[in-house]
């Protein structure tokens, strides 16, 4: 992004702050070229979750970049060694001696995290069958409590054959995709790849409120039943990732004529309450 035009977004976003009592405590504009931050940004790596057909490279340019006042993840068509591969692993990790795509997962973790506020992500999306874009959270203590108990908030998902159809979802405990007891609702935005979005999530101990570019269309409060229930009063931490199959992404299966794909992130913003 140019400077006159950061100077003037940062004059409307002042504006606005004030107003809705929000104060700015994290954020990152993205204008320096080259890998992403490393004091803000850590890296994904390997074949992850969900059986996704990416291998998530660490500190790669063609995969993870900042460009022209955005960062890019890129998923491209290409066969990348596993190093981890063990002939004969039944692990779906192991087993594969070459991956065929490559992506790029950033992170938070370990660098950030925060409990309530609004977080915000100005974002182009990737598109085409198999494509599976996310920004989401996760809670800080998931190494040591696992996935679900430790929360899972998803700000935006979107997979490449609904492209028009933007997600928000919750996973605890007691409510998530496994037990199909999962809590979310979607919301139709028209080409989200040809133009930037704000995604973002209002949260507090009460509520978790999603948007695109300020339109409400997804709640989930607080039902006071304990941490099965409500595991959103620690810190969460950020992710942003673009997969490529996967349970769900790879449902209709992969469009290798689509590659390279990126989604675009012009900026990143966590604000606080300023008062009470």
């Amino acid at each position: 992004m140019r400077a006159s035009a950061v100077a003037v977004l940062a004059a409307c976003l002042c504006a606005a702050v004030q107003g809705a009592e929000w104060k700015l405590v994290w954020s990152d504009e993205f204008e320096k070229d080259g890998l992403p931050d490393p004091a803000k940004w850590t890296y994904e790596e390997g074949f992850v979750r969900n059986q996704e057909a990416q291998y998530y490279t660490r500190a790669r340019a063609e995969n993870a970049r900042v460009e022209r006042g955005v960062l890019v993840l890129e998923a491209r068509k290409e066969r990348f060694p596993n190093p981890r591969y063990e002939p004969g692993a039944t692990s779906w990790q192991r087993s594969r001696q070459f991956a065929e795509y490559t992506s790029a997962s950033v992170t938070t973790e370990g660098r950030a995290a925060w409990r309530y506020g609004r977080i915000e992500v100005r974002a182009k999306l990737p598109t085409g069958r198999g494509t599976w874009p996310a920004i989401w959270m996760l809670g800080v203590n998931r190494r040591e409590v696992g996935w679900p108990r430790c929360g899972e908030i998803d700000i935006m998902e979107n997979v490449g054959f609904e492209p028009d159809i933007i997600h928000a979802n919750i996973h605890t405990e007691a409510y998530n995709h496994v037990k199909k007891t999962g809590k979310g609702a979607s919301i139709r935005i028209d080409k989200p790849y040809a133009d930037f979005h704000a995604y973002a999530l209002e949260w507090t101990p009460e509520r978790l409120d999603f948007f695109v570019d300020d339109q409400k269309y997804f709640s989930y409060n607080n039902e006071k039943t304990g941490p099965a229930v409500w595991p959103f009063d620690q810190p969460f931490y950020l992710i942003l990732n673009v997969a490529i199959g996967g349970a769900w992404g790879g449902q209709k299966g992969i469009d290798d004529s689509i590659f390279p794909q990126r989604m675009e992130v012009d900026y990143v913003r966590v604000y606080e309450r300023s008062s009470p």
